[in-house]
Protein backbone atom coordinates (compact mmCIF):
# COMPACT_ATOMS: atom_id res chain seq x y z
CA UNK A 1 0.00 0.00 0.00
CA UNK A 2 1.18 3.36 -0.82
CA UNK A 3 2.50 5.43 2.18
CA UNK A 4 -0.45 8.20 1.47
CA UNK A 5 -3.14 5.58 1.29
CA UNK A 6 -1.66 4.34 4.87
CA UNK A 7 -1.59 7.20 6.86
CA UNK A 8 -5.34 8.03 5.65
CA UNK A 9 -6.26 4.51 6.99
CA UNK A 10 -4.64 5.46 10.34
CA UNK A 11 -6.60 8.73 10.58
CA UNK A 12 -9.93 6.99 9.31
CA UNK A 13 -9.54 4.65 12.15
CA UNK A 14 -8.57 6.99 14.65
CA UNK A 15 -11.97 8.53 14.02
CA UNK A 16 -13.86 5.96 13.78
CA UNK A 17 -12.89 5.21 17.28
CA UNK A 18 -13.24 8.66 18.55
CA UNK A 19 -16.71 8.16 16.94
CA UNK A 20 -17.44 5.10 18.75
CA UNK A 21 -15.84 6.72 22.06
CA UNK A 22 -17.95 9.81 22.15
CA UNK A 23 -21.42 7.36 21.37
CA UNK A 24 -20.32 5.32 24.09
CA UNK A 25 -19.96 8.26 26.67
CA UNK A 26 -23.23 9.39 25.47
CA UNK A 27 -25.25 6.61 25.39
CA UNK A 28 -23.52 6.48 29.06
CA UNK A 29 -24.60 9.83 30.30
CA UNK A 30 -28.33 9.15 28.76
CA UNK A 31 -28.18 5.57 30.60
CA UNK A 32 -27.53 7.25 33.67
CA UNK A 33 -29.97 10.08 33.57
CA UNK A 34 -32.76 6.95 32.56
CA UNK A 35 -31.39 4.86 35.66
CA UNK A 36 -31.45 8.28 38.15
CA UNK A 37 -34.77 9.43 37.43
CA UNK A 38 -36.80 11.53 39.37
CA UNK A 39 -35.64 12.25 42.79
CA UNK A 40 -38.03 10.53 45.12
CA UNK A 41 -39.64 13.38 47.58
CA UNK A 42 -38.11 14.32 51.11
CA UNK A 43 -39.52 13.09 53.96
CA UNK A 44 -39.74 15.19 57.23
CA UNK A 45 -41.71 13.47 60.17
CA UNK A 46 -42.21 15.20 63.21
CA UNK A 47 -42.91 13.34 66.89
CA UNK A 48 -43.76 15.53 69.56
CA UNK A 49 -43.67 14.15 73.01
CA UNK A 50 -46.91 13.89 75.56
CA UNK A 51 -48.61 16.29 73.32
CA UNK A 52 -52.20 16.38 73.72
CA UNK A 53 -54.77 16.57 70.90
CA UNK A 54 -56.22 20.12 72.14
CA UNK A 55 -52.76 21.69 72.19
CA UNK A 56 -53.04 23.52 68.85
CA UNK A 57 -55.10 26.44 67.92
CA UNK A 58 -56.79 24.70 64.84
CA UNK A 59 -58.01 21.55 67.26
CA UNK A 60 -59.86 24.26 69.31
CA UNK A 61 -56.91 25.82 71.90
CA UNK A 62 -58.47 28.67 72.91
CA UNK A 63 -55.62 30.48 73.42
CA UNK A 64 -54.62 30.40 69.80
CA UNK A 65 -50.89 30.35 70.23
CA UNK A 66 -49.84 27.75 67.53
CA UNK A 67 -50.06 29.75 64.00
CA UNK A 68 -47.21 28.16 62.36
CA UNK A 69 -48.80 24.63 63.02
CA UNK A 70 -52.38 26.46 62.21
CA UNK A 71 -50.77 27.44 58.88
CA UNK A 72 -49.65 24.09 58.10
CA UNK A 73 -53.16 22.58 58.44
CA UNK A 74 -54.73 25.69 56.51
CA UNK A 75 -52.12 24.62 53.89
CA UNK A 76 -52.49 20.99 54.16
CA UNK A 77 -54.53 18.56 55.71
CA UNK A 78 -55.52 17.83 59.25
CA UNK A 79 -56.43 14.60 60.39
CA UNK A 80 -58.23 14.72 63.44
CA UNK A 81 -59.16 10.95 63.47
CA UNK A 82 -55.35 10.32 64.46
CA UNK A 83 -53.76 7.89 66.82
CA UNK A 84 -50.67 6.42 68.27
CA UNK A 85 -50.48 2.52 68.77
CA UNK A 86 -49.64 2.98 72.10
CA UNK A 87 -50.24 5.39 74.92
CA UNK A 88 -46.88 5.30 76.02
CA UNK A 89 -43.76 6.77 74.24
CA UNK A 90 -41.32 3.51 74.04
CA UNK A 91 -44.33 1.21 72.09
CA UNK A 92 -45.52 4.03 69.95
CA UNK A 93 -42.43 4.51 68.22
CA UNK A 94 -41.30 1.47 67.71
CA UNK A 95 -44.84 0.93 65.67
CA UNK A 96 -43.89 4.24 64.19
CA UNK A 97 -40.50 3.11 62.40
CA UNK A 98 -41.40 -0.63 62.20
CA UNK A 99 -45.66 -0.53 60.72
CA UNK A 100 -46.27 -2.97 63.44
CA UNK A 101 -48.27 -3.20 66.68
CA UNK A 102 -45.86 -2.87 69.45
CA UNK A 103 -46.87 -6.53 70.68
CA UNK A 104 -45.54 -8.30 67.12
CA UNK A 105 -41.83 -6.62 67.96
CA UNK A 106 -41.90 -7.22 71.77
CA UNK A 107 -42.31 -3.80 73.15
CA UNK A 108 -44.67 -4.58 76.07
CA UNK A 109 -44.00 -6.40 79.47
CA UNK A 110 -45.53 -9.47 81.11
CA UNK A 111 -45.42 -8.28 84.60
CA UNK A 112 -48.77 -8.29 85.16
CA UNK A 113 -51.95 -7.83 82.73
CA UNK A 114 -52.20 -5.13 80.93
CA UNK A 115 -48.84 -3.53 81.77
CA UNK A 116 -47.24 -0.99 79.85
CA UNK A 117 -43.81 -1.07 78.77
CA UNK A 118 -40.93 1.37 78.33
CA UNK A 119 -37.06 1.58 78.49
CA UNK A 120 -36.49 3.21 81.17
CA UNK A 121 -32.30 2.62 82.12
CA UNK A 122 -32.99 0.02 84.48
CA UNK A 123 -34.19 -1.97 81.53
CA UNK A 124 -31.29 -3.36 78.88
CA UNK A 125 -33.94 -4.64 76.27
CA UNK A 126 -34.90 -2.90 72.90
CA UNK A 127 -35.55 -3.12 69.35
CA UNK A 128 -34.71 -6.73 68.06
CA UNK A 129 -32.24 -6.79 65.40
CA UNK A 130 -35.19 -8.66 62.93
CA UNK A 131 -37.30 -5.87 62.90
CA UNK A 132 -37.12 -3.73 59.53
CA UNK A 133 -37.16 -0.25 60.66
CA UNK A 134 -38.04 2.75 58.00
CA UNK A 135 -34.71 4.33 57.77
CA UNK A 136 -33.08 1.02 56.66
CA UNK A 137 -35.54 0.53 54.31
CA UNK A 138 -35.46 4.13 52.95
CA UNK A 139 -31.38 2.92 51.92
CA UNK A 140 -32.89 0.92 48.83
CA UNK A 141 -34.10 3.99 47.20
CA UNK A 142 -30.80 6.57 48.06
CA UNK A 143 -32.12 8.12 51.32
CA UNK A 144 -29.99 9.27 53.88
CA UNK A 145 -31.66 9.32 57.39
CA UNK A 146 -31.15 11.79 60.16
CA UNK A 147 -33.11 10.90 63.96
CA UNK A 148 -32.76 14.48 66.26
CA UNK A 149 -34.18 14.06 70.05
CA UNK A 150 -35.36 11.01 71.58
CA UNK A 151 -34.73 7.31 70.44
CA UNK A 152 -36.12 5.70 73.08
CA UNK A 153 -36.06 2.27 71.89
CA UNK A 154 -32.90 0.98 74.01
CA UNK A 155 -29.51 2.03 75.07
CA UNK A 156 -27.61 -0.92 74.67
CA UNK A 157 -24.93 -0.32 71.99
CA UNK A 158 -26.84 -2.74 69.79
CA UNK A 159 -29.88 -1.26 69.80
CA UNK A 160 -28.57 2.29 68.38
CA UNK A 161 -29.87 4.09 65.47
CA UNK A 162 -27.05 3.73 63.67
CA UNK A 163 -27.32 0.28 63.57
CA UNK A 164 -30.71 0.38 62.61
CA UNK A 165 -30.72 2.41 59.11
CA UNK A 166 -30.35 6.13 60.65
CA UNK A 167 -27.26 7.66 59.13
CA UNK A 168 -26.64 10.49 61.81
CA UNK A 169 -28.21 10.93 65.50
CA UNK A 170 -27.79 14.03 67.41
CA UNK A 171 -30.24 13.03 70.62
CA UNK A 172 -30.97 10.70 73.70
CA UNK A 173 -31.66 7.38 74.03
CA UNK A 174 -34.21 8.11 76.42
CA UNK A 175 -36.03 11.15 77.73
CA UNK A 176 -34.43 13.93 80.00
CA UNK A 177 -35.62 12.48 82.84
CA UNK A 178 -33.01 13.49 86.21
CA UNK A 179 -31.65 15.43 87.61
CA UNK A 180 -30.03 12.24 88.62
CA UNK A 181 -26.89 12.37 91.77
CA UNK A 182 -24.15 10.25 89.60
CA UNK A 183 -23.91 7.78 91.93
CA UNK A 184 -26.50 5.43 92.29
CA UNK A 185 -27.46 6.75 88.65
CA UNK A 186 -25.68 8.39 85.80
CA UNK A 187 -27.59 11.39 84.43
CA UNK A 188 -28.64 10.35 80.98
CA UNK A 189 -26.44 10.87 78.28
CA UNK A 190 -26.74 12.71 74.90
CA UNK A 191 -25.25 11.60 71.62
CA UNK A 192 -23.50 12.60 68.43
CA UNK A 193 -23.16 9.53 66.13
CA UNK A 194 -21.54 7.21 68.47
CA UNK A 195 -19.96 9.47 70.52
CA UNK A 196 -21.67 10.62 73.66
CA UNK A 197 -21.01 14.37 73.79
CA UNK A 198 -22.82 15.14 77.18
CA UNK A 199 -25.44 14.58 79.70
CA UNK A 200 -28.90 16.05 80.51
CA UNK A 201 -28.28 18.27 83.40
CA UNK A 202 -24.67 18.75 82.94
CA UNK A 203 -23.26 20.03 79.26
CA UNK A 204 -26.77 20.27 78.42
CA UNK A 205 -28.14 22.02 81.20
CA UNK A 206 -31.83 21.97 82.47
CA UNK A 207 -33.27 24.15 85.03
CA UNK A 208 -35.44 22.34 86.92
CA UNK A 209 -37.02 25.30 88.89
CA UNK A 210 -37.11 27.87 86.41
CA UNK A 211 -37.61 25.43 83.10
CA UNK A 212 -35.07 27.49 81.00
CA UNK A 213 -32.97 24.93 78.97
CA UNK A 214 -31.76 25.55 75.07
CA UNK A 215 -32.53 22.23 73.86
CA UNK A 216 -35.24 23.02 71.16
CA UNK A 217 -32.83 25.27 69.68
CA UNK A 218 -30.27 22.87 69.65
CA UNK A 219 -32.41 20.40 67.88
CA UNK A 220 -33.79 22.85 65.41
CA UNK A 221 -30.56 23.94 64.48
CA UNK A 222 -29.57 20.25 64.17
CA UNK A 223 -32.49 19.44 61.60
CA UNK A 224 -32.13 23.21 59.81
CA UNK A 225 -28.31 21.89 59.57
CA UNK A 226 -28.63 18.13 57.90
CA UNK A 227 -31.52 19.85 55.63
CA UNK A 228 -29.07 22.19 54.12
CA UNK A 229 -26.26 19.62 53.81
CA UNK A 230 -28.84 17.25 51.63
CA UNK A 231 -29.84 19.35 49.77
CA UNK A 232 -26.60 20.66 48.57
CA UNK A 233 -25.72 17.27 48.39
CA UNK A 234 -28.99 16.60 46.05
CA UNK A 235 -29.82 13.92 47.96
CA UNK A 236 -33.15 12.29 49.02
CA UNK A 237 -33.33 12.67 53.33
CA UNK A 238 -35.51 11.36 56.00
CA UNK A 239 -35.76 13.17 59.02
CA UNK A 240 -37.66 12.18 61.85
CA UNK A 241 -37.70 15.26 64.88
CA UNK A 242 -38.41 13.64 67.53
CA UNK A 243 -37.72 16.27 70.35
CA UNK A 244 -39.00 15.80 74.28
CA UNK A 245 -40.14 20.02 75.70
CA UNK A 246 -43.27 19.39 76.62
CA UNK A 247 -42.41 15.82 78.00
CA UNK A 248 -42.18 16.61 81.78
CA UNK A 249 -40.17 18.29 83.01
CA UNK A 250 -40.65 20.46 80.19
CA UNK A 251 -38.84 23.38 79.27
CA UNK A 252 -38.37 26.45 77.04
CA UNK A 253 -35.42 28.60 76.52
CA UNK A 254 -35.50 32.16 77.67
CA UNK A 255 -37.35 33.84 74.89
CA UNK A 256 -39.98 31.58 75.11
CA UNK A 257 -40.07 31.92 78.95
CA UNK A 258 -43.54 33.23 80.62
CA UNK A 259 -44.74 34.18 77.09
CA UNK A 260 -47.84 31.59 77.09
CA UNK A 261 -50.72 31.89 78.56
CA UNK A 262 -50.83 28.26 79.48
CA UNK A 263 -47.51 28.26 81.19
CA UNK A 264 -44.61 26.74 81.04
CA UNK A 265 -46.07 24.14 79.10
CA UNK A 266 -47.61 26.45 76.80
CA UNK A 267 -44.29 28.19 76.34
CA UNK A 268 -42.91 24.89 75.50
CA UNK A 269 -45.36 24.28 72.72
CA UNK A 270 -44.98 28.06 71.49
CA UNK A 271 -40.94 27.29 71.17
CA UNK A 272 -41.79 23.91 69.37
CA UNK A 273 -44.15 26.32 66.95
CA UNK A 274 -42.11 28.52 66.03
CA UNK A 275 -39.44 26.04 65.44
CA UNK A 276 -41.56 23.81 63.23
CA UNK A 277 -42.49 27.58 61.22
CA UNK A 278 -38.71 28.11 60.94
CA UNK A 279 -38.42 24.60 59.51
CA UNK A 280 -40.99 24.83 57.01
CA UNK A 281 -39.45 28.47 56.10
CA UNK A 282 -36.36 26.84 55.03
CA UNK A 283 -37.37 23.95 53.06
CA UNK A 284 -39.73 27.41 51.39
CA UNK A 285 -36.50 29.28 50.86
CA UNK A 286 -34.03 26.08 49.62
CA UNK A 287 -37.15 25.85 46.99
CA UNK A 288 -37.73 22.27 47.66
CA UNK A 289 -41.54 22.31 49.60
CA UNK A 290 -42.91 20.66 46.60
CA UNK A 291 -40.40 17.84 46.86
CA UNK A 292 -40.99 17.34 50.94
CA UNK A 293 -43.58 15.46 52.58
CA UNK A 294 -44.01 16.78 56.36
CA UNK A 295 -45.95 14.76 58.72
CA UNK A 296 -46.29 16.18 62.31
CA UNK A 297 -48.07 14.30 65.23
CA UNK A 298 -47.20 13.37 69.04
CA UNK A 299 -46.45 9.74 70.39
CA UNK A 300 -49.22 9.31 72.88
CA UNK A 301 -51.72 11.62 74.57
CA UNK A 302 -50.83 14.40 76.81
CA UNK A 303 -49.66 13.59 80.54
CA UNK A 304 -52.84 14.60 82.87
CA UNK A 305 -50.31 13.46 85.46
CA UNK A 306 -48.51 16.31 85.18
CA UNK A 307 -51.25 18.78 84.40
CA UNK A 308 -51.82 21.94 84.43
CA UNK A 309 -48.39 23.33 84.58
CA UNK A 310 -46.59 20.41 83.14
CA UNK A 311 -48.95 18.78 81.04
CA UNK A 312 -51.05 19.60 78.25
CA UNK A 313 -54.70 19.18 76.80
CA UNK A 314 -56.63 16.23 74.97
CA UNK A 315 -59.59 18.69 74.51
CA UNK A 316 -62.81 16.98 74.78
CA UNK A 317 -61.34 13.69 74.78
CA UNK A 318 -61.27 11.09 78.34
CA UNK A 319 -58.41 11.25 80.28
CA UNK A 320 -54.60 10.87 78.64
CA UNK A 321 -51.51 8.96 78.62
CA UNK A 322 -50.92 5.55 79.72
CA UNK A 323 -54.59 5.16 79.22
CA UNK A 324 -56.53 3.48 75.46
CA UNK A 325 -59.46 6.20 76.46
CA UNK A 326 -59.06 8.73 74.00
CA UNK A 327 -57.58 10.99 75.32
CA UNK A 328 -54.34 8.78 75.66
CA UNK A 329 -54.14 7.91 72.43
CA UNK A 330 -56.09 10.46 69.78
CA UNK A 331 -53.13 12.58 68.49
CA UNK A 332 -53.03 15.85 66.53
CA UNK A 333 -52.23 15.25 62.83
CA UNK A 334 -51.46 17.28 59.85
CA UNK A 335 -49.77 16.01 56.96
CA UNK A 336 -47.97 19.22 54.49
CA UNK A 337 -47.05 18.46 51.07
CA UNK A 338 -47.30 22.32 48.99
CA UNK A 339 -48.09 21.45 45.44
CA UNK A 340 -49.07 18.07 45.88
CA UNK A 341 -51.53 18.01 49.09
CA UNK A 342 -54.60 20.44 48.45
CA UNK A 343 -54.26 22.83 50.83
CA UNK A 344 -57.23 23.28 53.90
CA UNK A 345 -58.30 19.63 53.65
CA UNK A 346 -59.63 17.92 56.80
CA UNK A 347 -59.49 13.87 56.31
CA UNK A 348 -61.76 11.57 58.67
CA UNK A 349 -59.48 8.55 57.57
CA UNK A 350 -58.83 6.62 61.11
CA UNK A 351 -54.81 6.95 60.77
CA UNK A 352 -52.37 5.78 62.82
CA UNK A 353 -48.68 6.42 63.76
CA UNK A 354 -47.99 2.83 62.00
CA UNK A 355 -49.26 4.20 58.62
CA UNK A 356 -46.20 6.48 58.43
CA UNK A 357 -44.25 3.63 57.97
CA UNK A 358 -45.63 3.04 55.03
CA UNK A 359 -46.51 5.86 53.52
CA UNK A 360 -43.13 6.49 53.84
CA UNK A 361 -42.37 3.55 51.88
CA UNK A 362 -45.01 4.52 49.23
CA UNK A 363 -43.15 7.93 49.20
CA UNK A 364 -40.02 6.57 48.51
CA UNK A 365 -41.11 4.17 45.87
CA UNK A 366 -40.95 0.70 47.74
CA UNK A 367 -43.17 -1.87 49.01
CA UNK A 368 -43.61 -2.91 52.65
CA UNK A 369 -41.47 -6.02 53.40
CA UNK A 370 -43.52 -9.25 52.91
CA UNK A 371 -41.85 -11.22 55.22
CA UNK A 372 -44.20 -10.01 58.06
CA UNK A 373 -47.40 -8.46 59.20
CA UNK A 374 -47.67 -4.89 58.44
CA UNK A 375 -50.27 -2.87 60.65
CA UNK A 376 -49.63 0.62 58.72
CA UNK A 377 -51.78 2.07 56.01
CA UNK A 378 -50.52 4.13 52.89
CA UNK A 379 -52.03 7.25 54.03
CA UNK A 380 -51.43 8.76 50.14
CA UNK A 381 -54.95 7.88 48.86
CA UNK A 382 -56.44 9.90 51.56
CA UNK A 383 -54.55 12.93 51.25
CA UNK A 384 -53.78 12.83 47.14
CA UNK A 385 -57.54 11.92 46.48
CA UNK A 386 -59.68 11.80 49.47
CA UNK A 387 -60.22 8.23 49.22
CA UNK A 388 -61.13 6.81 52.51
CA UNK A 389 -60.05 2.61 53.80
CA UNK A 390 -62.15 1.12 55.98
CA UNK A 391 -59.98 -0.46 58.66
CA UNK A 392 -60.10 -1.01 62.63
CA UNK A 393 -57.80 0.67 65.11
CA UNK A 394 -56.62 -1.45 68.20
CA UNK A 395 -55.93 -0.19 71.96
CA UNK A 396 -53.00 -2.06 73.86
CA UNK A 397 -51.61 -1.82 76.91
CA UNK A 398 -48.72 -4.09 77.09
CA UNK A 399 -50.15 -7.69 76.39
CA UNK A 400 -53.43 -7.17 76.49
CA UNK A 401 -56.32 -5.67 73.67
CA UNK A 402 -58.04 -3.12 75.56
CA UNK A 403 -60.28 -1.76 72.96
CA UNK A 404 -60.87 -1.35 69.35
CA UNK A 405 -62.51 1.51 66.91
CA UNK A 406 -64.34 0.49 63.95
CA UNK A 407 -65.87 3.29 62.12
CA UNK A 408 -67.06 5.56 64.61
CA UNK A 409 -67.98 2.85 66.98
CA UNK A 410 -65.32 2.11 70.09
CA UNK A 411 -65.46 -1.35 71.91
CA UNK A 412 -63.59 -1.22 75.26
CA UNK A 413 -62.95 -5.27 76.30
CA UNK A 414 -61.34 -4.06 79.71
CA UNK A 415 -60.93 -0.67 81.07
CA UNK A 416 -58.48 0.87 83.41
CA UNK A 417 -56.98 3.96 84.19
CA UNK A 418 -54.58 3.38 87.46
CA UNK A 419 -54.64 1.51 90.58
CA UNK A 420 -56.32 2.36 93.66
CA UNK A 421 -52.79 2.60 95.75
CA UNK A 422 -51.35 4.78 92.99
CA UNK A 423 -54.73 6.74 92.91
CA UNK A 424 -54.58 7.37 96.77
CA UNK A 425 -51.24 8.25 96.12
CA UNK A 426 -52.55 11.32 94.06
CA UNK A 427 -50.97 9.55 90.65
CA UNK A 428 -54.73 10.56 88.83
CA UNK A 429 -54.59 9.55 85.13
CA UNK A 430 -58.21 11.06 84.04
CA UNK A 431 -58.00 14.49 86.52
CA UNK A 432 -61.72 15.34 87.40
CA UNK A 433 -63.13 13.09 84.53
CA UNK A 434 -64.72 10.29 86.72
CA UNK A 435 -67.28 8.37 84.57
CA UNK A 436 -68.85 5.63 86.53
CA UNK A 437 -67.72 1.94 85.77
CA UNK A 438 -65.65 3.58 82.72
CA UNK A 439 -62.58 5.13 84.66
CA UNK A 440 -62.20 2.06 86.70
CA UNK A 441 -58.87 1.36 89.10
CA UNK A 442 -59.48 -2.43 88.74
CA UNK A 443 -58.86 -3.53 85.65
CA UNK A 444 -62.63 -4.54 84.78
CA UNK A 445 -63.34 -7.35 82.14
CA UNK A 446 -66.16 -6.40 79.34
CA UNK A 447 -65.29 -9.44 76.73
CA UNK A 448 -68.15 -10.60 76.90
CA UNK A 449 -70.48 -7.87 76.59
CA UNK A 450 -67.94 -4.54 76.00
CA UNK A 451 -68.86 -0.79 76.96
CA UNK A 452 -69.73 0.28 72.89
CA UNK A 453 -69.13 4.07 72.62
CA UNK A 454 -70.32 6.19 69.50
CA UNK A 455 -67.44 8.27 69.19
CA UNK A 456 -69.23 11.17 66.58
CA UNK A 457 -72.19 11.72 69.38
CA UNK A 458 -69.75 10.90 72.73
CA UNK A 459 -66.17 11.76 72.06
CA UNK A 460 -65.40 11.99 75.38
CA UNK A 461 -66.97 8.45 76.29
CA UNK A 462 -69.06 9.26 78.64
CA UNK A 463 -71.81 7.70 77.54
CA UNK A 464 -71.63 3.51 76.56
CA UNK A 465 -74.75 2.55 74.38
CA UNK A 466 -77.30 0.20 76.18
CA UNK A 467 -77.74 -3.35 75.61
CA UNK A 468 -80.67 -2.81 73.80
CA UNK A 469 -79.31 0.31 71.33
CA UNK A 470 -76.59 -2.33 70.56
CA UNK A 471 -78.81 -5.06 69.37
CA UNK A 472 -81.09 -2.73 67.37
CA UNK A 473 -77.90 -1.83 65.87
CA UNK A 474 -76.79 -5.01 64.84
CA UNK A 475 -79.82 -5.89 63.36
CA UNK A 476 -79.66 -2.53 61.16
CA UNK A 477 -76.37 -3.33 60.36
CA UNK A 478 -75.10 -0.56 61.27
CA UNK A 479 -72.33 -1.27 64.01
CA UNK A 480 -69.95 -2.53 61.60
CA UNK A 481 -69.54 0.92 59.80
Amino acid sequence: MAPGAVAMASVAAATTWRLVLLLLLLLSIAGLGAADGPRPPNILLLLMDDMGWGDLGVNGEPSRETPNLDRMAAEGTLFPNFYSANPLCSPSRAALLTGRLPIRSGFYTTNGRARNAYTPQEIVGGIPDDELLLPELLKGAGYVSKIVGKWHLGHRPQFHPLKHGFDEWFGSPNCHFGPYDNRARPNIPVYRDWEMVGRYYEEFPIDVKTGEANLTQVYLQEALDFIKRQQAAQRPFFLYWAIDATHAPVYASRPFLGTSQRGRYGDAVREIDDSVGKILGLLQTLRIAENTFVFFTSDNGAALISAPKQGGSNGPFLCGKQTTFEGGVREPAIAWWPGRIPAGQVSHQLGSVMDLFTTGLSLAGLAPPSDRAIDGLDLLPAVLQGRLTDRPIFYYRGDTLMAVTLGQYKAHFWTWTNSWEEFRQGVDFCPGQNVSGVTTHTQEEHTKLPLIFHLGRDPGERYPLSRTSCVVLLARGTLQR
